[in-house]
């Protein structure tokens, strides 16, 4: 979610995204981002190995033990750390499960549109 909000609304920055771990897209978060205009068709799950070529300037955290896992390379880069709910965690019937990746969703778009945006 962060990746496509990123590339819609950070002009001039390259914008990627990666984890410690793949876990793949989750069918909740694809049906969210679809609601919201974005077709998730191209997307992948990748982890930070799959970027470590990368030199970044700008690194975004969003879970919260990401200070302490975070490889030494990027620390050579500014690290902005905002957290928010892991989505994947939510439990209950699937409207439930939904709403709490729409809540999420929502947060990290008005997060990168009116925060982050302004920052880098």
């Amino acid at each position: 979610m962060a990746e496509v909000y990123g590339k819609n609304y950070l002009e001039n920055c390259n914008v990627f995204s990666a984890g410690l771990e793949k876990h793949g897209l989750n069918p909740y978060m694809l049906k969210v981002m679809k609601e919201d205009g974005y077709d998730m068709k191209g997307h992948y799950s990748k982890t930070l190995n799959d970027v470590n070529e990368i030199d970044f300037d700008v690194v975004v955290t969003v879970c919260g033990h990401a200070g302490e896992t975070c490889p030494m390379y990027l620390k050579k880069a500014q690290i902005i750390h905002k957290g928010f709910e892991d989505p994947a965690l939510a439990r209950g019937n699937e409207e439930e499960i939904l709403g709490q990746f729409r809540k999420v969703r929502d947060e990290i778009k008005n997060y990168i549109k009116n925060e982050l945006s302004k920052i880098i």
